[in-house]
């Protein structure tokens, strides 16, 4: 097996593992997971929800996402900020693709490669990340079940 191979098995893995994850969130209308991994290591995890200390209710009465949730993506990346640990060349795993919003702090966390599967309808978040350098892979949900 060469090696893209297995940076292809081991993708489809954390994919998994980052929809498992996706299973904390407690907001109803979409739950996404994200795994952010180095050395294979996997270094920090989130999901969206609401900002510690908050009620973990995202949606208000009218089922529209309350403004200050937050995206998994965002989650994993402030957790490591109160870590001895650093994303700087790390992969960064999500069940959905990023919004503009966390492609920003991708970009300045030193994220190298994100590796997704589910697309998100506005597609500029993936346009910011590869006008930086950074590798994208999208991997479908029928290929995650290999």
């Amino acid at each position: 097996m060469n090696e893209n191979d297995k940076q292809h098995k081991l993708d489809i893995r954390y994919l998994r593992m980052a929809r498992i994850w996706s299973e904390n969130s407690y907001c109803k209308r979409r739950k996404v997971g994200a795994l952010i991994v180095k050395d294979k290591m996997i270094i920090s995890d989130g999901y969206n929800g609401t900002p510690s200390g908050f009620e973990n209710v995202c949606e208000d009465d009218n089922n529209v996402t309350k403004p200050y949730v937050l995206h998994a993506e965002a989650n994993a990346i402030t957790k490591i900020a109160r870590s001895s640990n650093s994303s700087d060349g790390s992969t960064l795993y999500v069940t959905a693709s990023p919004c503009i919003e966390c492609a920003k702090l991708i970009i300045q966390a030193g994220i190298k490669r994100v590796v997704y599967s589910e697309k998100y309808r506005l597609e500029d978040g993936i346009e910011l990340m590869r006008r930086a350098g950074i590798e994208i892979v999208f991997l479908d949900d029928k290929e995650e079940q290999d």
